[in-house]
C-alpha cells in the first residue's frame, strides 16, 4: 500500500475496529440537558489522529483505503470493505493514537495543532459520507455515518465480536 508519508514518518495513524453496535458520547450530559449520544449498528469504527505535516492531500487517500479495506467479515467467512457489507461507519477524532512514551509518560509533541486537525478531520468525515451516500448498496441498507466531536473527551461503549482491530498509517 502506497502510504504519503512526511520524511519525518506518518502523518496520519488510522485504527479500525469492526463492531456489531458502538454508542459515542458526543456532548456530555449538563444541567437541565441530558447527554447527546450517536450510535451504529454493524459496521466500522475508524479512531483517527493527525501528525503535525499533515494537509488536506491526505485526505482522499485515507477516505479511499479506510472505507475499501477488507475487513469485515461476511455470513459466509469471506472479507469484504465496510461498503460492500453494507455496514455503519462511526469516526472519533482520538489524539492519544500520537502519544509517544518518554519515560513513564506520554507526550503528544508531533500531533498537529487543533484548528488544522479540526479541518482535517472535517474534511475526513464529509469524504467519508459522501462515498458512503454515493454507493448504491449502503444507500439501499440504510447504513450511516456518524462521527465524533473534535477536541473533546467522549464516553464509548462497543459490542463487538471479537478484538479484530488494525492499525493503518499514512
Amino acid at each position: 500500500m502506497a502510504t504519503a508519508r512526511s520524511s519525518r514518518g506518518p502523518v496520519a495513524r488510522a485504527v479500525l475496529q469492526q463492531c456489531l453496535h458502538a454508542k459515542l458520547q458526543v456532548k456530555p450530559a449538563e444541567p437541565g440537558a441530558e447527554a447527546t449520544w450517536v450510535e451504529i449498528q454493524r459496521g466500522l469504527i475508524i479512531y483517527v489522529c493527525f501528525f503535525k505535516g499533515a494537509s488536506e492531500e491526505i485526505i482522499p487517500q485515507m477516505v479511499n483505503t479506510l472505507i475499501h479495506v477488507k475487513l469485515s467479515e461476511t455470513e459466509g467467512g469471506e472479507y469484504v470493505s465496510v461498503l460492500d457489507l453494507p455496514g455503519s461507519i462511526l469516526i472519533i477524532p482520538q489524539a492519544t493514537l500520537g502519544g509517544k512514551l518518554k519515560g513513564r509518560r506520554m507526550q503528544y509533541h508531533s500531533n498537529i495543532e487543533k484548528e488544522i486537525g479540526l479541518e482535517l478531520y472535517s474534511q475526513l468525515v464529509f469524504q467519508c459520507e459522501r462515498e458512503l451516500a454515493a454507493n448504491a448498496k449502503c444507500a439501499e441498507a440504510g447504513v450511516v455515518l456518524k462521527h465524533g466531536t473534535y477536541g473533546n473527551r467522549q464516553v464509548l461503549k462497543v459490542d463487538t465480536n471479537g478484538p479484530f482491530t488494525h492499525m493503518i498509517e499514512f
